[in-house]
């Protein structure tokens, strides 16, 4: 008998939480995706939670796109939540990341997490389910300091509630700067969100 995906997560006895449910992973302790406990009790698809919001994903295409065109062809760029491996059972999901391409290169082809630490990650929020952080900060807090700590040179994230960006360096203070701020990327490149999705509508 064909068992349904629904009556499948909804079955936690023997297996706990699905993995299917987990975001990321932190030291062995998962991070599930935002409202997990709504698709356990079947009252939303597994979809809702894993896919991005259409600001999310309109913003990523944006900068993607920025980046692509001027940055150093030296350097891969990849997204759509590439895993990386940052430590034993650890690993975080990166919107986009920007890696030296003679460091990447013998992973670009492997179907498992890369264990390389990028250049530079970009983040646009996050599908984090942020319940068991005693503040919502604590998250952000953590996994920069994480990426930082595994040899990533700079983190920054673009919050689209309050329209801030997030830059943090290691041995620096970290920024909090608004949206038409001229954000430092890589190799004298600037990067402006606001005159980015200006430019974005512009061309529509």
């Amino acid at each position: 008998m064909k068992v349904s995906t629904k009556e499948k997560l909804l079955n936690k006895k023997k297996t706990g939480i699905p993995r299917a449910l987990i975001y990321e992973m932190r030291y062995g302790s998962p991070i599930y995706y935002r409202d997990y406990d709504k698709v356990l009790k079947g009252e939303i698809p597994l979809e809702a939670v894993k896919g991005s919001s259409g600001l999310q994903a309109w913003l990523i295409k944006i900068i993607l796109k920025f980046l692509l065109k001027v940055l150093n062809k030296k350097y891969e760029i990849l997204s759509n939540e590439v895993g990386f491996k940052f430590a034993k059972k650890s690993w975080y999901n990166l919107d986009i990341a920007i890696w030296e391409k003679e460091k990447i290169k013998p992973y670009l082809k492997e179907n498992k997490l890369i264990p390389v630490p990028p250049e530079l990650v970009i983040e646009v929020d996050t599908k984090a389910d942020l319940r068991k952080f005693e503040n919502p900060q604590d998250y952000f807090h953590k996994k920069t300091q994480d990426l930082l700590n595994a040899g990533i040179k700079k983190v920054i994230w673009i919050f689209t509630q309050d329209k801030k960006v997030w830059i943090a360096q290691p041995s620096k203070p970290w920024l909090i700067v608004d949206w038409n701020y001229d954000i430092p990327v890589l190799d004298d490149l600037k990067m402006n969100i606001e005159k980015l999705i200006k430019e974005e509508e512009e061309n529509e």
